[in-house]
């Protein structure tokens, strides 16, 4: 039996959506808590392909046995959560704002670590410097490529010129960004800047279980260095 609880609750964002969101806390046995004080929120796939917190409940409960607090949510138009799902995520953007100002009230912390995957990486990288308690990002998999910028172009700049620590784990086979467009976008960012390359693996073979615990241990590594 897995030594972490899960609790469901609901977050009211400025605009009136409800989303469903989960809190996974570290039981009292088990690995000792990294830091207490840390709280890491992590932003799903594209709503309007089918992205659900559900796609990332292997990392929160690996990260949780690690000893760190994790919270999932879906977003608006998904799921249990009201409101609908924007095409370039920005209505999204909202959500997470609304998530973390939750969590610093809720779960008495100062320190939030934003991990966005998929779609979720340009969303949560808009929200990074609109919460002055998120210490770091952590994207999985951005989609910085030509086609994916038509929906998600507008929200590059606000992680780039962020100056909070910053990881970018990507497959070296994404669909979606080849590793010469992620490193032309990285070359002009600001603040510390970590990249970490899956040899041989796709956007969405990434996303998928079989990588989760790997994606734990990388997030892990990261937070370990802030």
């Amino acid at each position: 039996m897995s030594n972490y609880t899960v609790e469901s609750c609901k977050v009211e964002t400025s605009d009136g959506v409800k989303l469903h969101t989960r809190v996974f806390k570290p039981g009292e046995e088990g690995e000792e808590k990294k830091d207490d004080n840390l709280v890491i929120v992590l932003v799903h796939p594209y709503s309007v392909l089918g992205g659900c917190q559900g796609l990332l409940r292997g990392i929160a409960s690996g990260l949780v046995e690690k000893g760190y607090k994790a919270v999932t949510f879906d977003m608006r138009g998904v799921g249990k959560s009201t409101g609908r799902a924007s095409l370039t995520g920005f209505a999204e953007v909202k959500d997470v704002i609304a998530v973390c100002k939750w969590v610093c009230e809720n779960l008495n912390t100062d320190k939030i670590l934003l991990v966005g995957s998929s779609a979720g990486a340009p969303i949560a990288g808009s929200a990074v410097n609109e919460v002055e308690q998120v210490v770091g990002y952590v994207s999985l998999g951005y989609p910085f490529g030509m086609l994916a910028s038509i929906l998600f172009g507008r929200h590059h700049k606000a992680i780039l010129q962020s100056p909070k620590s910053k990881l970018f784990v990507m497959g070296t086979c994404d669909g979606f960004t080849s590793v010469k467009q992620l490193k032309n976008k990285l070359s002009s960012a600001s603040g510390r800047i970590e990249t970490h390359l899956i040899e041989g693996v796709s956007h969405f073979q990434m996303e998928g279980p079989a990588y989760d615990a790997q994606m734990v241990n990388v997030i892990s590594d990261f937070i370990a260095s802030l």
